[in-house]
């Protein structure tokens, strides 16, 4: 669990070198926005997939796409030192992330 942990932080850190909407000011405030990021997965997204189940199934499964998004800028709302400067870097930051880790 901590190796995925470090793991998660490191692709934040790539993430966030990649695109230049995103920046992520340390290490350590990737280790926290890792951590916010797990925790909003773990307890948020799922209560937001039962929500939105009927949009969801309409658009064929992409606002998923959306709904990680905004976690992303949950994520950037309360972490210091990670930043996302739009939803649309939001989106692109998410996708990236998938592909990663």
């Amino acid at each position: 669990m901590i190796v995925r942990w470090l793991l998660l932080a490191a692709a934040l850190l790539l993430v966030a070198h990649l695109y230049s909407g995103v920046t992520v000011s340390s290490f350590g405030s990737a280790m926290v926005a890792a951590l916010v990021l797990g925790l909003l997965n773990t307890l948020v997204r799922p209560l937001l997939v039962v929500l939105t189940f009927p949009v969801t199934l309409v658009t064929l499964g992409l606002f998923l796409l959306v709904i990680n998004a905004a976690i992303v800028y949950m994520v950037a709302y309360f972490v210091k030192g990670f930043t996302v400067d739009s939803f649309w870097w939001a989106l692109g930051f998410s996708l990236d992330r998938k592909s990663v880790v």
